[in-house]
């Protein structure tokens, strides 16, 4: 893993008058299998390693990375850095600095219980060609017109050492796969469903998704609503949103405007702003006591999992709203410095080619303790939006939208007609200071957060429980 490499590097890096040196050797593995209606349309293997180099000389922060292994690739690399430092240093305002930290000196490994090579090509592909065939058989009133399938494995693999002792050393290997199913009626039109599902293990993970049931039900569910579905009630009615819709939305609106860069302002070219200001946190609340956020890297088997973040701080769980209060927001070592406080491990880089920035890993809503039929038992007339079909939200991460697909009417505690196109609008506050009972379910869904310029792409979970709205006007969005 190259630690010979990467501590030369600091050490030189030092020696050149650099205060802090860090040094990640980065390297990603994979392959792939795309299958478009049944014909297999591409399939390969990707690697990718190098070495990043970041470094803080005479008060400015500098990043450089380089594919040569040897010292003499890295000292260019350390030249570079230290070189890009000194140029950028005039236009620096305050000197940079990164927070106190106990970082670690540890070793971890994701369980591989089924190798990935040890499961044949020919078998994965199998699975998925398989599915072209066996889907239209469940449609009685519509045709599914498009079927497209990804299958992709990874092992990242890190040893990062900094000049403040930081050295660690980890392997997480991770399977992904993605539907986009298609359905059409001549008379109703087309409805679009994505799936993905994510996890850290080895072939043994996708095994456990049964990826024929998952995709049976969903074309089952989804006919009904494009065929039969009605519009929502036109008064305001309480509303209970499903987990893959509450996860979203406390992704984009409790994780993103958490991010410390962004309340900062660093994002605001690149990835958009917040609301957040500095001076809210740990003082005013955006919800009532049911909005609990938590994002958590430690999750075993999740697809956003670290146990150590991209500048060796020990991960644990961020309390991001804690009953309502705007109380913990995601930080690197570089922000926990600006905002005087400590790191909470949020640092992630892509690969070698990117720096640590301050990321999200698998963010969701605390959980209740109701069961779902408690929470529309006494509904007497509501609407139930179990996934989404589109959403949108404001650079700020305030006003919000979101269409519903599989989505029904509930009329005196029971599900009823589908209900088609509900659309669902509100600010951040609105929606976390509406919630009036959580179910007690938790369930994740899965992601690949995209941030940062060069942009950055790293698996993340989002989820949480059914929760219950009160009283909310569902609109209807253009067919």
């Amino acid at each position: 893993m190259y630690e010979d490499i990467l501590q030369y590097a600091i050490d030189y890096g030092l020696s050149q008058g650099a205060s802090y040196v860090e040094a990640r050797y980065h390297k990603n593995t994979g392959s792939n299998i795309v299958v478009r209606n049944g014909a297999v349309v591409d399939a390969g293997i990707s690697s990718k390693e190098g070495v990043g180099i970041r470094v803080i000389y005479e008060g400015a922060l500098a990043f450089s990375s380089t594919t040569d292994l040897t010292r003499k690739g890295v000292r260019r690399a350390v030249d570079k850095a230290i070189s890009l430092a000194r140029s950028s240093k005039p236009l620096i305002k305050e000197p940079h600095a990164l927070s106190e930290e106990r970082v670690g000196r540890a070793k971890y490994d994701v369980v591989i219980k089924e190798k990935f090579e040890d499961v044949p090509l020919e078998d994965k592909i199998k699975v998925m060609v398989a599915l072209w065939k066996d889907l239209p058989k469940l449609l009685k009133e519509t045709k599914l017109v498009s079927l497209f399938e990804a299958y992709v494995e990874s092992i990242e693999e890190k040893t990062l050492i900094t000049s403040d002792g930081a050295h660690i050393v980890s392997r997480v290997p991770r399977v992904f796969f993605e539907a986009s199913i298609v359905i059409s009626h001549p008379q109703k039109g087309t409805l679009q469903r994505l799936i993905e599902l994510g996890g850290s293990g080895g072939y043994e993970v996708f095994r456990t998704w049964n990826v024929e049931d998952v995709l049976s039900g969903e074309v089952r569910n989804i006919e009904p609503v494009l065929v039969r579905g009605v519009e929502p009630p036109k008064e305001p009615v309480d509303v209970v949103v499903g987990s893959e819709v509450v996860g979203l939305i406390v992704h984009e609106s409790a994780g993103h405007p958490m991010e410390a860069d962004r309340i900062w302002g660093r994002e605001a070219a690149q990835a958009g702003e917040s609301y957040v200001k500095p001076e809210m946190i740990g003082r005013e609340r955006i919800g009532n006591e049911n909005a609990t956020v938590i994002d958590d890297p430690t999750i075993p088997g999740s697809y956003g999992f670290y146990l150590y973040d991209d500048e060796g701080v020990p991960a644990r769980p961020r309390y991001i709203y804690y009953k309502g209060l705007i109380n913990e927001p995601l930080h690197n070592r570089w922000s926990a410095a600006v905002f005087n406080t400590r790191s909470n491990a949020a640092a992630r880089a892509m690969d070698f080619t990117s720096e640590p920035l301050v990321r999200m890993a698998n963010t969701y809503l605390e959980p209740g303790d109701c069961t779902f039929e408690e929470l529309i038992e006494d509904i007497e007339l509501g609407v139930y939006v179990k996934s989404y079909m589109e959403w949108n939200i404001d650079d700020i991460r305030w006003g919000q939208r979101y269409v519903g697909l599989e989505s029904y009417v509930i009329r005196k505690g029971e599900l009823a007609e589908p209900v088609l196109y509900p659309a669902l609008e509100f600010t951040t506050k609105s929606f976390y200071s509406s919630i009036v009972a959580k179910g007690k379910e938790l369930r994740f869904y899965t992601g690949t957060c995209g941030k940062g310029e060069p942009a950055q792409g790293v698996p993340v979970w989002f989820g949480g429980p059914d929760v219950r709205l009160s009283k909310m006007r569902v609109g209807v969005a253009p067919r």
